[in-house]
């Protein structure tokens, strides 16, 4: 008996040691609270992109109410209108000037980026003001009721002198970008249009100091004076490498789906740098698609209007219109567009185009009797003119004061 009672007291105690090992079920009514989600914390706002700075632009061909603006007295000048052009500046001497094959062409055809400031000084100290190209000559209906081209007058603070600038090949071609230019244009962390490259030692360099366009806008906010009209300069495109640094070019012998997205992306990159640079007084004119030689020795007229319909097509699609066109190598169309209106120049104005501009020793210009549009030439300041050209550019500036003798080849110079 007294081992069933002790069997049994051990099977009791064996089952209330297993109860006590079972989970605790909380009470009714008094549960746990669900463990939290953690909240994650709100992402900081991006800081707001600087507001554009307000920028005036006016029309010299408008007199000032009063006649004077800003207590500044205006003039009429229905005289000569200089015109100066440049190619793409050189930022890195030791670059552009290291004997390859590329370095005779760029000593002919460009300034370096300290002779551009110096020339850009010896024009304002000069008395010359900027004005568009755009500004100088109207389309208007003459007494016959056809369409034709006037002169107009403007209207500059007394005393001074108008000046348009122009820029040809602003793309920055591929072989530039090994030769000490800059790559591309941007709109930097300020707002402002600023270049984009790599110095010697491959660094990648945001810079307004090392490309002829966002240095000509610093000269203007440092002396507002000089372009008392908003006017900046004329950029001159071709299409075959893109513009501005982005390549927004098609090739139609090798291209696929991936190009052509990749192609598109270009031209959303470039959209904003061409609104940035037409509201800052920038405006744009068609080098040709091709930098194609426009006489008809050299081309067939097939030719030129493909290649006419193209520039449209892939440059006048981001720029917007134009009704000005610079030709490469200075080649008039048939040969002579002075005394002669042929086929091709007759295509090129049926285009759009109004102002025709080459290049030569005067800023001579001449408007056409027998079809609305204007031809002119273009004073170039370049390697070749600061050695073999001195007195022709004194009204400007002084080459022995420009030229960067010691950073260029040693070549010729005919004033030393």
């Amino acid at each position: 008996m007294r081992r069933f009672t002790a069997l049994f007291l051990l099977l009791i105690l064996l089952l209330s040691l297993s109860a006590c090992a079972q989970p605790a079920v909380p009470p009714a009514g008094n549960t746990a609270p669900p463990a939290q989600e953690e909240v994650p914390s709100p992402e900081q706002e991006p800081e707001p992109e600087p507001e554009p700075e307000p920028y005036m632009i006016y029309d010299p061909a408008v007199e000032p109410e009063g006649g004077s603006r800003d207590g500044v007295p205006y003039a009429a000048w229905d005289g000569i209108v200089e015109h100066l052009f440049f190619h793409p500046v050189v930022a890195y001497p030791e670059l552009a000037f290291d004997g390859d094959n590329e370095e005779n062409g760029i000593d002919d055809y460009m300034v370096t980026v300290g002779e551009y400031n110096k020339i850009l000084q010896s024009c304002y100290d000069n008395g010359y003001v900027l004005v568009d190209i755009g500004d100088v000559w109207s389309e208007t209906t003459g007494e016959d009721g056809q369409p034709k081209m006037v002169r107009n007058t403007l209207y500059l603070p007394e005393g001074k002198k108008p000046l348009i600038l122009s820029y040809d090949d602003t793309n920055y071609y591929p072989y530039m970008l090994e030769n000490g230019f800059a790559y591309k244009l941007i709109i930097g962390d300020d707002g402002k249009i600023a270049s984009w490259g790599k110095d010697p030692e491959g660094g990648e360099v945001v810079s307004r100091d090392l490309d002829a366009i966002p240095i000509l806008d610093k000269f203007v906010e440092e002396h507002p004076d000089f372009s008392p009209f908003g006017a900046k300069g004329c950029l001159s495109l071709t299409g075959y490498e893109g513009i501005l640094g982005y390549r927004t070019s098609t090739d139609t012998k090798d291209w696929n789906e991936a190009k052509e997205a990749a192609r598109q992306k270009e031209r959303e990159a470039v959209a904003p740098i061409v609104e940035e640079l037409r509201r800052t007084g920038w405006t744009f004119g068609s080098h040709t698609w091709g930098h194609i030689r426009l006489s008809g020795e050299t081309r067939t007229m097939e030719s030129i209007q493909a290649d006419t319909k193209r520039w449209y097509d892939e440059v006048g699609s981001l720029v917007g219109e134009t009704d000005i066109l610079f030709y490469p190598h200075g080649e008039r169309p048939d040969g002579n567009d002075w005394t002669k209106t042929g086929p091709i120049f007759q295509y090129l104005q049926s285009t759009g185009f109004r102002v025709f501009c080459s290049v030569g020793t005067e800023s001579f210009s001449f408007i056409k009797k027998d079809i609305c549009a204007v031809i002119c030439d273009r004073l170039h300041p370049d390697g070749t003119t600061l050695r073999r050209s001195r007195e022709r550019y004194l009204q400007f500036y002084d080459a022995k004061d420009i030229m960067d003798v010691d950073a260029r080849p040693q070549r010729e110079i005919l004033w030393e």
